[in-house]
């Protein structure tokens, strides 16, 4: 159980609390607790839109994650115009997506697609209301934040998904199962469950 949550506290880059968890439980993180800073560094600069300071600190932590994943390359250049687009910096969003965007975007139609959708935001006055507007919504952030976590969690050869969710979801899903055929002491009555050696 302790390494279980060790592994929620550094994927999800909780560097303080794995530290004293790691002092109070003796569970040794897998990792350099150095990096998750690191990591975390990188992953705020993208949630903030500065994309550009988010690929120097990646390339900084490790250049092969950039030149080995050109899906999340594009996906970081992506966020790039679309932050230019939301400062209205018409004419320099033109430039890097022509520049940038579309030599990439001629090699691979699934990056086509995404870079008309995003050039799209510039045909509308009001984005609220448009197809396209969730592209300037903060959730687009979270999730370009989000696959450089995983990618740079993987570089460093370690799950980019915390297992503790996944586990908790499986015991929901086999104690509902059981709800049908037995009755026992179910995960929410655990805090009221005695500690008692079974009797048979």
């Amino acid at each position: 159980m302790n390494k279980l949550v060790m592994n929620f506290l550094v994927t999800k880059g909780y560097v303080e609390a794995a530290k004293k968890f790691r002092m109070e439980s003796g569970t040794h993180p897998g990792i350099d607790l150095a990096t998750i800073t690191d990591r975390m560094a990188v992953k705020k600069a993208a949630q903030c839109g500065n994309v550009e300071d988010a690929i120097e600190k990646i390339n900084d932590l490790n250049p092969e994650i950039l030149d080995t994943n050109p899906q999340l390359f594009f996906q970081l250049q992506q966020q790039r115009l679309i932050e230019l687009i939301r400062n209205g910096k018409v004419e320099e969003a033109l430039e890097f997506a022509q520049e940038e965007l579309a030599p990439r975007a001629e090699e691979n139609q699934s990056f086509l697609e995404e870079l008309e959708r995003t050039i799209s935001l510039l045909a509308f006055e009001d984005t609220s209301n448009c197809q396209v507007g969730e592209l300037l919504d903060i959730s687009q952030r979270l999730k370009t934040a989000s696959e450089v976590n995983a990618a740079v969690l993987t570089s460093q050869s370690h799950e980019k998904d915390p297992k503790l969710p996944s586990l908790l979801k499986m015991l929901i899903w086999a104690q509902n199962k059981l709800d049908k055929k037995a009755a026992y002491p179910c995960i929410n009555d655990l805090s009221n469950a005695r500690l008692e050696e079974p009797t048979f």
